[in-house]
């Protein structure tokens, strides 16, 4: 049965490039408001993909920010239903000068095709479409019942499909969703994600005096923002990686030994890993615990940046009356959000240097997650990457976090299959992303296949 909707891939893929190429040429970039006209014609786009496929009651949602596209095909009576999510925005382009070609002129080069968006996740969501395009080819109907939903603001936060998704459980109503935005462990190896971390992000505010002073007039008296904030900040962890924080390991539940057993098994390198992915001197963090332990399955506490004080040319000998970080802490499933952000904040007020006062801003906080590998999609799933990669499935978790996936599973009840085919060195986010050509034809055959075998 796969093998016919292998053949229509494999006779159809110099089109299926053309179509990605179209798709990465404009430039959805969601966080830059010139672009508003680009992201219209992006979900535009995806839109009319639906409709080429065979999909039916196709919308394009209005939101308080960028739309939301949504379609569905629900002729399979008695089968499943799968919900599938991509996103059609993408991060800007800068620094330009580092792409070896325009980021929104795709290029194939020894394999790979270059362009902004090539894998996160124009290329990876495109996959979807074409493989309901091949079973509707090759069966003239589907073996599942399907909806899509679509975001254009993945890559600032995500606000409109998260209530979107809140507000509209039963138009979504699914079985299990599936997600296509993460990546093989590595090239060759089918992969399923099957656990996330959270995020707790917020701004951390240090005032010391009413406004900046001249450090020869008050210095020895003056309380000091930027060294208050520091000295705050270097009480939240010490020097071998532990949280400080009173009761941020107490609801951390460990993996288990089959699963830390698995992740032995995995093709890694800690010294390859420290020179060609870190590119530092060591590795840091807790001691006691495995690289892939510390990633995936120990919350961390990181911050991003500081700001504060004077910092331009020359010389300027203020004590500064604001500074202000960006900070971090990465859950792990079980962890309780809410309980975190109230144990840091007092934890901030008890620690807060004197004279000194601060404030704690939470700006997002989403929980981690596991996935049940024993749920019959999971199942189909490693058993469709299988077949097409001729290998067996590894079952890894991500450090990072996929909020979608927790609103999916906090308001429609469901699960998520995630099954990307990006690799590690796609640089996501970075000068000349690029994606596996090869990957992209696999990754249409693979969901074609998990399809025709969840619906059987």
């Amino acid at each position: 049965m796969s093998t016919a909707t292998d053949a229509f891939v494999q006779s159809n893929q110099e089109r299926f490039l053309e179509e990605l190429k179209t798709f990465l040429r404009i430039p959805s970039i969601s966080t830059l408001p010139e672009h508003r006209g680009d992201i219209a014609r992006a979900a535009q786009f995806v839109a009319d993909s639906l409709a080429g496929a065979g999909l039916e009651n196709i919308e394009i949602i209005p939101t308080a920010g960028h739309p939301l596209v949504y379609a569905d095909w629900l002729h399979a009576p008695g089968k499943p239903t799968v919900l599938c999510y991509g996103h059609y925005d993408v991060q800007p382009a800068d620094p330009l000068e580092l792409w070896q070609s325009p980021p929104f002129e795709p290029e194939l080069r020894n394999g790979n095709l270059y362009a902004r968006g090539a894998c996160d996740d124009k290329g990876q969501m495109h996959m979807h479409v074409k493989a309901i395009e091949a079973l509707r080819a090759v069966h003239g109907a589907l073996p599942v019942n399907v909806r899509f939903l679509i975001e254009g603001e993945e890559e600032v936060g995500g606000e409109a499909i998260a209530k979107y998704v809140a507000e509209n459980p039963e138009k979504l109503r699914a079985d299990v969703a599936l997600v296509s935005d993460t990546e093989l462990y590595a090239d060759g190896i089918p992969t399923l994600c099957v656990g996330l971390r959270g995020l707790v992000y917020a701004e951390v505010e240090a005032r010391g005096p009413v406004r900046d002073l001249h450090s020869g007039l008050f210095g020895g008296v003056a309380p000091n923002a930027v060294f208050g904030l520091v000295e705050l900040l270097s009480k939240c962890k010490n020097a071998g990686g532990k949280i400080l924080i009173p009761g941020i390991y107490d609801d951390v539940e460990p993996p288990s030994p089959e699963e830390k057993e698995s992740w032995s098994r995995l093709p890694f390198n800690e010294k390859q890993f420290l020179k060609n992915e870190v590119g530092s001197t060591r590795l840091t963090g807790e001691s006691g615990f495995s690289v892939q332990e510390r990633i995936w399955a120990r919350p961390t506490f990181e911050v991003h940046g500081v700001a504060g004080g004077f910092t331009g040319a020359g010389a300027k000998t203020v004590i500064p009356a604001v500074a202000t970080a960006k900070v971090s802490i990465r859950l792990v499933p079980n962890q309780d959000p809410d309980k975190v952000v109230a144990a840091f904040r007092e934890f901030v007020k008890k620690k807060t240097p004197k004279g000194i006062r601060t404030e704690v801003r939470v700006l997002s906080a989403s929980p981690g997650l596991k996935v049940n590998p024993d749920h019959p999609a999971i199942h189909v799933a490693a058993t469709a990457l299988s077949e097409v990669f001729q290998k067996p499935t590894v079952f890894i978790r991500l450090g990072g976090s996929i909020p979608i996936v927790g609103d999916f599973a906090h308001h429609l009840g469901i699960p998520t299959v995630l099954m990307g085919f990006g690799l590690p060195d796609d640089c996501l986010h970075s000068p000349n992303e690029k994606y596996k050509l090869d990957n992209y034809y696999k990754g249409i055959m693979t969901i074609a296949h998990f399809f025709e075998k969840y619906g059987a």
